[in-house]
């Protein structure tokens, strides 16, 4: 049947693009390392060092995942060829709703790992810190920048990632003025780097007795979660700490009884929080791993050899700097102002349907990098 034919004809097509993920994965070379790492944890004493012990078993379970997802993606591909022949051969047209339907999902999920393949930056596989500030405005500033924490929280949620709350500071009236979280998962931060720089909202303000329309700014920083693998050096004496009571929306998001730790790293007026461990030492080191983390990817971002070149520039939360635009009003429509993606269902994409934002930059960048290439 016509309908049928057509659909094998589509899924064929995307058959060299599945074998080229292969390639682009380097699967042979990654059932290598396991075979090895396997080996290792096999041997006597194995659990005598703890920590490499922990390490050699994370990067085989990373690597053992990465396999299996191929190989999940590999027999639906296979299910799905199967299928269609079947209702093909039977003529039964009631399979073609589902024939369809699986096709769009593997089609999905093989641009979702292809992706994965673009994440070759040196921490792009850590976890992410995201850091979001209020710009200037008050209360419509503050509920902007409380929508978007949500807005990345379910964003991380949905993908199956943890995440923590590090720091909250809320605003005057309503929303915050700052907060860090942690979102803890493979590739955290090379998914979520592209979203570093100032949101724009446009809306009809709830705050506003006179229902006027107000524009309002928000910045995210992002940045990898440095483990103790990565050596930064920092001097101490460049270091001013803060110990202040913690607070937040109800006691909900942090551990009011905490002694809050803020430092600041007084060459670069780079300051970080964390109050939410439950003791002023843990919150300490959490907030220096924040400070390593942050100098590190200003670091990487601005192409410098020393931490001691940061010259800690900011850019002005406000109108001209801003990477996307999300407008409630007189319409909808989110767009990003460096791609050009957009997108009208505004109400998923603040329940955290970011990818289509994520995947364009990052085939924007893959592009951009195939051209510098080849000058």
């Amino acid at each position: 049947m016509l309908q049928f034919e057509e659909l094998k004809l589509s899924l064929q097509e995307l058959y060299p693009d599945l074998e080229d993920l292969a390639d682009s994965l380097g699967l042979e070379k990654m059932r290598e390392e396991i075979a090895e790492l396997d080996i290792k944890a096999a041997q006597p004493g194995f659990w005598d060092d703890m920590e490499n012990s922990q390490k050699i078993l994370q990067r085989s379970s990373m690597l053992k995942n990465k396999v299996e997802a191929y190989g999940r993606l590999k027999n639906l591909y296979e299910d799905i060829l199967a299928l269609i022949e079947l209702a093909d051969e039977e003529e039964d047209l009631s399979l073609l709703p589902e024939a369809q339907e699986e096709f769009e999902k593997f089609k999905n999920n093989l641009e979702s790992q292809r992706l994965t393949t673009l994440l070759s930056g040196e921490y792009d596989n850590k976890n992410a810190i995201l850091t979001f500030h209020a710009g200037a405005g008050g209360t419509e500033a503050q509920d902007w920048a409380e929508m978007l924490y949500r807005m990345y929280s379910r964003w991380g949620e949905r993908h199956g990632y943890k995440v923590e709350t590090l720091d909250y500071l809320d605003g005057e009236e309503a929303g915050l003025k700052s907060a860090s979280v942690l979102i803890s998962g493979e590739n955290a931060y090379g998914f979520l780097k592209s979203e570093v720089g100032v949101h724009r909202l446009v809306r009809i303000s709830p705050f506003d007795s006179s229902g006027r329309r107000h524009t309002s700014f928000a910045s995210l920083e992002v940045m990898p979660e440095i483990d103790d693998d990565v050596e930064v050096q920092i001097n101490p004496d460049d270091i001013k700490m803060d110990v202040y009571r913690a607070s937040g929306a109800g006691g909900q998001k942090v551990n009011k009884t905490s002694s809050a730790v803020r430092l600041t790293h007084i060459p670069t007026g780079i300051v970080v929080s964390c109050q939410v461990e439950r003791s002023q030492y843990q919150n300490r080191d959490v907030a220096m791993r924040m400070l390593k983390s942050k100098l590190v990817e200003i670091k990487e971002r601005e192409n410098l050899e020393r931490i001691e070149d940061i010259k800690g520039v900011q850019k002005e939360i406000a109108w001209g700097s801003q990477i996307r635009s999300y407008v409630f009003m007189p319409y909808t429509l989110v767009k990003d102002h460096r791609t050009g993606y957009e997108t009208g269902n505004i109400t998923a994409v603040m329940d955290g349907d970011i990818d289509g934002f994520i995947n364009a930059y990052l085939k924007a960048q893959s592009l951009e990098n195939l051209d510098e290439k080849e000058k």
